[in-house]
């Protein structure tokens, strides 16, 4: 893919340049704009730390990556904070199929198992950045937001950036596998955005239901009335 290349070309001549700097800079742009694939940035920054005359090392590759990833995820938090629950309902409000009572559920749900969320995202292709903005809304703590972030980024950084510094030349094999793993998460993703919609147009269709007995049911009982008095 072409836009590939380019992205491949750019981070290459990025971190040739800057060094670590450069890992930091790509990282954060791969956060706030996922279509960056970190897949691809990650594996290329361990095979340029091991060059002969590579500008950084493995470990430095991975500090400076997991410094992008915390100041991305922090970026995207701010987001969702902006946009703050009470904007979320109202958006909710004006939506077909979802109402505040969706929004405060969700809320509660990632009160309660936001950590895990937020740790498991990081690991995850298509949700590692985007993770961070329900954090935001919810207003997780930060302490506790940037432990688990930092834990997931690390683990996650630490993976790509040692298989592309041990594969050397074939560092691509490491995207090229991620592509396939990253296509079965999308796969997956889109069965449940699927299954959701599904739900929500039966729950509103049961809903308009339930109206429509409730207002007949309301009708009949005002007309038995009007008859009882005559």
């Amino acid at each position: 893919m072409g836009w590939i290349t380019t992205i491949v070309d750019w981070v290459t001549g990025l971190m040739q340049a800057i060094g670590g700097p450069g890992v930091f800079l790509a990282i954060l742009l791969e956060n706030v704009f996922p279509p960056i694939p970190s897949e691809v940035i990650l594996p290329l920054a361990g095979f340029t730390a091991a060059g002969p005359d590579a500008p950084y090392g493995p470990v430095e590759a991975i500090l400076w990556a997991t410094a992008g990833s915390l100041t991305g995820a922090f970026l995207l938090y701010g987001l969702g904070a902006v946009i703050g629950a009470e904007r979320l309902r109202w958006i909710a409000e004006k939506m077909p199929l979802v109402d505040a009572r969706d929004v405060d559920a969700s809320i509660d749900w990632f009160t309660r198992y936001g950590t895990v969320a937020v740790l498991i995202g990081r690991l995850v292709p298509g949700v590692r950045s985007l993770i961070s903005i329900p954090a935001g809304i919810d207003r997780m703590p930060l302490a506790k937001f940037a432990a688990f972030t930092a834990l997931g980024s690390v683990i996650w950084n630490t993976a790509l950036v040692v298989a592309g510094y041990l594969l050397g030349d074939n560092w691509h094999a490491v995207s090229d596998w991620m592509d396939r793993f990253s296509i079965v998460v999308y796969a997956v993703l889109v069965l449940a955005l699927v299954a959701l919609t599904g739900w929500l147009v039966r729950r509103a269709l049961l809903r308009r239901g339930v109206r429509r007995r409730s207002a007949s049911g309301a009708d009949g009982s005002g007309r038995a009335g009007t008859d009882d008095a005559h």
